[in-house]
């Protein structure tokens, strides 16, 4: 065993540059998934108008569905890629990640179809305006078609880190990145395409990165695939699933979060001097500001995330516990220059975004300032929450995750605004935040008090 662990840099390199060297691809290739909605929303309100903001913030849920179910399939078939290569199991490691990739097709193909057919009850449904609602249903109906795309590439691009090439899962996004940053201003503003030329643009780079993934199969280091690995199987989906449930949860409470906030706003938006549109179009620019931050945390987080797997299961406890104090100090310094930014330029953020009248930055400047009131501390719960899948613990990270989401925020979102109005709905996110993040550290405290002080040997 000693020999075997030697044999792979996860088991031996030191742990800072194990988490620089994976964790900077990882931040990079989430930026670039971050910017694909970013750059829409930038050209979007450019070239078409707040309008244009509201209805990618409203069709922004059905991302985040893709966010819930990739991370689910992605997260927990590599923790159980690399618990399972750390155990000394390839065999099984290879035919989870082949049940892995064929699931992420299947579900995405269905998923579009699904979208396609009840594209306008969806849209009523996520909280569209009278004047939204031409807009998106243009653009969803659009990017529904690239949905297996996106699946695929948010799910893969964890098999690949895994597999111990975070360079190829960056390059893969990148490009697409990259290429939707090109599209988008032809689309928009040379062809006059509007809000579907900035669909098109997104589809098309969707695309290409996950050609570029699809083609990585056959260049595994860890592992060589027989066509038969990919049969879905479903007791390797279960174990997926198993292990992946904590990001479903997160990510899925986040999508009704959206929903919900979107209804709320359109709601008590009507009763305020904003009107619905404006508080709409804004609560999903400041969302989608609040991505880029996250992107940065859990590339960190997904970084430590194989280490934490192949150690915990070759039981070298010891690199364990410091790769999570290491993800924990690097986390919280970026935290606290996100939170200054978000507070000293927030009007400066939201002019990137296209142009508003008087009321429009008076609000974008007041909700930017409070919802990112906590972000100084939203790395704690996000590496907590991701940390115990990687070892194998899912109940624990899915509990971190609903406590956030479903336990702390639904609640407050639903209950403030009947005291306090429209402030009720921007008030709920940071003390959901803080909520959270006081649970997330009890958690991490135990499990690491917990958690033996020699390493073992397995024999």
């Amino acid at each position: 065993m000693s020999q075997t662990i030697k044999d792979n840099p996860m088991g031996y390199l030191p742990i800072p540059s194990l988490l620089r060297s994976m964790a900077i691809p990882a931040i990079i290739a989430n930026l670039a998934n971050a910017f694909y909605n970013i750059i829409d929303q930038i050209f979007i309100g450019q070239g078409v108008g707040y309008l244009g903001n509201a209805a990618t913030s409203i069709a922004f849920p059905l991302t985040t569905v893709c966010l819930a179910i990739g991370l689910t399939i992605g997260i927990g078939s590599a923790a159980n890629f690399n618990l399972e290569l750390g155990r000394q199991n390839p065999d099984r490691a290879r035919k989870i990640a082949g049940t892995a990739f064929s699931s992420l097709l299947l579900i995405g193909t269905l998923l579009a179809v699904a979208v396609l057919i009840f594209l306008k009850p969806i849209m009523l449904a996520f909280g569209a305006t009278a004047q939204i609602l031409p807009y998106a249903l243009e653009y969803a109906g659009v990017t529904a078609l690239g949905l297996p795309f996106l699946l695929f590439s948010i799910g893969a691009n964890a098999l690949v880190r895994a597999d111990g090439n975070a360079k190829y899962s960056m390059f893969a996004v990148l490009i697409g990145a990259v290429l939707n940053a090109i599209l988008d201003p032809l689309f928009i503003f040379q062809w006059h395409m509007g809000i579907a030329g900035a669909a098109i643009a997104t589809v098309i780079s969707q695309i290409v990165s996950a050609t570029f993934l699809l083609a990585y199969l056959r260049h595994f280091r860890s592992v060589r695939f027989r066509r038969s690995d990919f049969i879905p199987r479903f007791g390797y989906f279960k174990t997926i699933v198993s292990l992946g449930f904590a990001s479903f949860v997160f990510q899925f409470s986040t999508m009704l979060i959206q929903i919900v906030t979107n209804i709320l706003l359109k709601q008590y938006g009507a009763t305020s001097i904003y009107g619905s549109d404006i508080p709409i179009a804004v609560a999903g620019i400041v969302m989608k500001i609040n991505v880029i931050f996250m992107a940065i945390i859990i590339g960190i987080v997904q970084g430590s995330q194989p280490v934490n797997g192949y150690n915990y299961g070759a039981r070298q406890f010891d690199r364990v516990r410091e790769m999570v104090y290491l993800v924990l100090k690097v986390t919280f310094v970026i935290s606290i220059v996100a939170f200054l930014i978000f507070q000293i330029f927030p009007k400066e953020i939201m002019a990137i975004f296209g142009k508003g009248d008087q009321r429009y930055y008076q609000f974008a400047v007041y909700y930017m300032r409070v919802v990112l009131m906590m972000t100084g501390i939203n790395g704690v719960q996000v590496a907590a929450a991701t940390f115990f899948p990687s070892i194998g613990k899912a109940g624990k990270g899915a509990i971190i995750s609903l406590t956030k989401q479903m336990i702390f925020l639904m609640p407050l979102l639903v209950g403030l605004p009947m005291i306090w109005g429209l402030d009720g709905i921007i008030f709920a996110t940071p003390l959901a935040d803080l909520l959270s993040c006081l649970c997330a550290t009890t958690f991490l405290y135990f499990e690491l008090k917990q958690m033996p002080k020699q390493n073992l040997t397995l024999e």
